[in-house]
């Protein structure tokens, strides 16, 4: 706090600007924004003996999301599910997993997730990116086979020139865009929604499970990977056996 020199009184605290939290995009070359996201939960579990009943829980309940069968796991299942209202995993979401079947089936914490959508800025339609597109990629029926994977982006990557982050950006771009048909992506920001500091969670989904390996198996020669990514995994590779509609 300044001080006032002719009253010797500390001078009222200077006006800021409201803190602007929305996410931004660009049409017909103004900047566009909207404060909507989509929040995205993903949790494991172990011991399921009965599929049936985990699907019609989360459908009884209205869920927006999809059900796995753990490929590493012969009792496994994985759940994604989407809200715009984070309060829905805390009330609904919560008494779900707190009563049968689920509550009969083993958590595996460690396969957590939990990420928003987020803009980049230059997308000319805010609710196609942040609400419509990840919950269509995440619904398609034609996608049986997904990948879900937290990342963590080495620290010294913040600090290179904007112009090399952006190169090191358009490096993934590139390799989504060859798969364009093989395989889907949803890409989740976790920034201090995590315990283990993870900055985001990408999802591949698909209708085979080789193309969403070999991204991965390409994803190791590139830049971001090999250099600055600090930690990748665990990996959950799951099928779908049930999802709302969309």
């Amino acid at each position: 706090m300044s001080e006032d020199k002719t009253s010797g009184r500390p001078a009222a605290p200077e006006e800021t600007a409201p803190l602007d939290l929305a996410e931004k995009g660009r049409r017909d070359g103004r900047v566009i924004s909207l404060d909507r996201r989509l929040f995205m939960k993903f949790t494991a579990f172990g011991r399921c003996l009965d599929l049936h009943a985990a699907a019609k829980a989360l459908a009884e309940d209205g869920a927006q999301g999809a059900l796995y069968l753990d490929v590493n796991d012969p009792q496994g299942i994985g759940v994604m599910v989407a809200a715009e209202d984070p309060d829905y995993f805390v009330t609904n979401l919560r008494a779900l997993f707190s009563h049968r079947p689920y509550a009969d089936f083993v958590p595996k914490p460690e396969l957590d997730m939990l990420g928003r959508t987020y803009s980049i800025g230059y997308e000319p339609d805010l609710e196609e990116t942040l609400l419509e597109r990840p919950l269509r990629k995440l619904l398609d029926p034609k996608h049986v086979w997904a990948i879900w994977y937290p990342l963590q982006r080495a620290k010294k990557f913040q600090t290179l020139p904007p112009e090399h982050q952006r190169k090191i950006l358009a490096e993934h771009g590139t390799l989504a865009h060859r798969y364009a048909g093989h395989a889907a992506d949803v890409r989740l920001a976790c920034h201090g929604l995590d315990k283990n500091d993870n900055d985001f969670i990408v999802g591949l989904l698909g209708a085979r499970l080789h193309p969403l390996s070999a991204i991965v198996q390409e994803m190791r020669k590139t830049e971001q990977t090999s250099q600055y990514l600090d930690s990748l995994g665990p990996f959950f590779v799951g099928k779908t056996v049930w999802q709302s509609a969309a």
